[in-house]
């Protein structure tokens, strides 16, 4: 599951490079980032229901595959065209091991236990949007934009000897579902008319959203608000992972003590929260990194307390579909993202006033569903109450 923030966040320092050295305009640089989510996104769907026919490691293996070989056509990459359909077949690829992570962590875990697991892989999963803007960082001083899908590659290869060796299935022959698309039809129209499940769903990818729309404007906001350089992205993205390591490390003390619509209800707190700090911040003060970047690192830490909790939540909602409930979450939180990297990163990232704003939004509309699902769950219990 690491692989995907290593493939959005490593090559982020890069992208003014690769505008320079490709001959092509910054909007089509940072279309390297839309278009890799917006195959991100549509991937996942297929992914889940896959995984639930075939198993979970063939078909993490054969992402993998698909990954290292598209990382390749991304160094070899002469012009931002050729670069742009490579980071499409990438993005495909780098979805498929979020999906099925995910599935395969409560094939194995249930109650409190998957909280602990889900909260501990959020832990690991937080670590490479730290290491990997430094890493990239010090690769492009070092060796140029190439070498960072170079790296990806390498990485991609290292995986995939890992998962073949290692990773053991976590879905019995008996618990497989046919892939076919009549199948998959009503599967999928099913999770669509599921109000809770579309109400959790929601709320997880515009939680996602807001701290994902600090991550694609991160360019603009270290070069040219902040004054940094491209080996300095840690200033942002050490401070955030930090955050985030923080509340997946309070989740997982949680787990058996409170709900996960507690943990969620908290984490939702300290994300409002921190948005607001951002926006009041950035209207009353000139920006640093104290000022700009303290309020993110809340809004990390309540992101990553609140999605684990809802994530599970989520995938108990559609229990005999666990794949598949994962697709549907990893298909919006991505083409969210995608909307967020396309169109409000671009827009709103030249003031941080107008950026805060689009955090605190996105925040509270994830808020408002995630209080319609426990409304909806209160009114069912009023209505057996004796």
């Amino acid at each position: 599951m690491m692989l995907a923030p290593f493939s959005i966040d490593s090559y982020l320092p890069s992208l003014p490079y690769i505008a320079r050295d490709l001959q092509a305009a910054d909007w089509q640089a940072q279309q390297t980032l839309s278009l890799y989510l917006v195959a991100f996104a549509g991937t996942t769907l297929l992914y889940g229901p896959l995984s639930d026919a075939f198993g979970r490691r063939t078909v993490i293996l054969a992402a993998l595959a698909l990954y290292t070989v598209s990382s390749v056509g991304c160094a070899f990459a002469a012009n931002i065209h050729w670069l742009l359909a490579m980071r499409v077949l990438q993005g495909a690829a780098a979805s498929g091991p979020v999906v099925i992570g995910r599935a395969i962590v409560r094939d194995a875990f249930s109650g409190a236990r998957a909280q602990r697991m889900m909260s501990q892989v959020m832990l690991y999963f937080a670590l490479a949007p730290a290491l990997a803007p430094i890493l990239g960082g010090y690769l492009q001083e070092l060796h140029g934009w190439r070498s960072v899908f170079w790296f990806l590659a390498g990485l991609a290869l290292l995986l995939w000897v890992w998962t073949a060796l290692w990773l053991p299935e976590t879905l019995a022959v008996g618990e497989r579902h046919p892939a076919d698309p009549r199948t998959l039809a009503r599967g999928y129209w099913r999770a669509l008319r599921h109000g809770d499940f579309m109400l959790v769903v929601l709320a997880f990818a515009l939680a996602f959203g807001g701290l994902f729309l600090y991550i694609a404007a991160s360019p603009v906001l270290l070069y040219r608000h902040l004054g940094f350089a491209a080996d300095d992205f840690g200033w942002l993205f050490v401070p955030m992972v930090g955050g985030l390591m923080l509340g997946a490390f309070v989740s997982g003390r949680l787990a058996g003590r409170y709900s996960h619509a507690q943990a969620a209800n908290f984490g939702f707190a300290a994300m409002l929260g921190g948005a607001a700090l951002d926006l009041a911040t950035a209207l009353a003060l000139a920006p640093n990194a104290w000022n700009t970047i303290g309020p993110i690192v809340l809004y990390a830490a309540g992101m990553s307390l609140a999605l684990p909790n809802l994530s599970l939540i989520g995938l108990e909602c559609l229990p005999r579909r666990r794949g598949l409930a994962s697709a549907v979450q990893g298909f919006l939180q991505m083409a969210l993202g995608g909307v967020v990297a396309g169109a409000l990163a671009p827009l709103l990232a030249p003031r941080l006033p107008l950026l805060a704003s689009g955090t605190l939004l996105l925040s509270a509309l994830g808020f408002l569903f995630w209080r319609g699902f426990v409304r909806r769950g209160q009114r069912r219990e009023a209505a057996v109450a004796p």
